[in-house]
């Protein structure tokens, strides 16, 4: 299905980020030119020692290369270098359903949504999710949902499409496969509105090999979600740190305090000193907690403020 370019419809730019896919670049990059003949296609090749460049460009991709390793540097590059009102991003492993792009353009150009992602959890092949990988998406989705109010189903998907706006204001800072989970975070710590679309997700095909480690990649992934909590949601963290400690020191000072007031003499002394201890850390979180998220509100003004006027002025917005 191919759609006609109208003087006035937005620029829409597709980036593939690659490494090592030279079985199903050419096929990913033909179907998105013949459903988007009127976008521009960009293969960014994370310094793939395979065909994956020759091919992309046989198959009427611009190559560009990103020398520094890992996703987060590839996504950090699109989000700073891709001139277009509207960037789609899309794994090159041939994973995705192109003709989905439709979808996920739809709320984007109804001015209902900031970023779009096709969820992937209620259409997908048996082989298509490895092991533990859909239980690690439920549970990270399960903290960000509770944290922020939201209902995202699919933190981990990698086609995802962005206006030129949320795309100027979200700094990158993550290296590897943990950027999805902080283009969420990201988004929805800044107000922007995220819509999920349904969509079919499959097999790699023969030949072509995934690059997650589910053990260290998952480990990456909740070390960036603390990360971020601790710098987005400072009070949720510490906050939460603190009723729980609080928990604790009252736990273990029931006895010491039974104790004192049956106005005896008291016989757990360590119990005491461990509860006053645990009760002190305990302030002293929600107090780290209540000053970040003070510091964090005003940055937040700053930079909305900073972006208002840079908008008014007609400039870049800087990463």
């Amino acid at each position: 299905m191919e759609t006609k370019s109208e003087p006035n419809d937005p620029s829409i730019a597709i980036t593939i980020p690659c490494y090592q896919e030279e079985k199903t670049i050419g096929r990913v990059v033909s179907e998105f030119r013949q459903l988007l003949p009127h976008a521009k296609i960009i293969v960014f090749d994370n310094n793939c020692t395979d065909r994956t460049a020759d091919v992309a460009k046989a198959a009427g991709a611009t190559v560009v290369r990103e020398h520094k390793q890992g996703k987060g540097h590839v996504v950090a590059s699109i989000f700073e270098d891709v001139d277009a009102d509207i960037i789609v991003m899309v794994d090159g492993d041939g994973t995705y359903d192109a003709s989905a792009v439709h979808d996920l353009l739809k709320p984007i150009l109804a001015g209902d949504a900031d970023m779009t992602v096709a969820a992937r959890v209620t259409d997908y092949a048996g082989g298509a999710f490895r092991k533990f990988h859909l239980f690690g998406n439920q549970m990270v989705c399960v903290i960000i949902n509770r944290i922020f109010k939201s209902s995202i189903s699919d933190i981990f998907s990698g086609y995802r499409a962005f206006t030129r706006e949320c795309a100027q204001s979200i700094p990158i800072t993550s290296r590897g496969f943990d950027v999805e989970t902080e283009l969420t975070v990201q988004t929805l710590y800044r107000g922007l509105v995220i819509k999920e679309i349904n969509a079919p997700y499959g097999e790699r095909p023969t030949g072509s090999f995934s690059k997650l480690n589910t053990i260290p990649d998952g480990i990456k992934v909740l070390l960036r979600l603390f990360l971020l909590l601790r710098a987005y949601k400072p009070l949720t963290l510490f906050g939460s740190l603190a009723l729980v400690l609080a928990t604790i020191a009252l736990v273990s000072g029931f006895v010491p305090l039974f104790e004192i007031l049956r106005d005896g003499p008291v016989l757990n002394v360590a119990a005491a000193l461990f509860s006053c201890f645990t009760l002190l850390l305990s302030f002293g979180c929600l107090a780290l907690g209540l000053v970040l998220s003070s510091v964090n509100q005003r940055l937040l003004e700053l930079e909305r403020v900073t972006i208002k006027r840079m908008k008014a002025a007609n400039l870049k917005i800087p990463h």
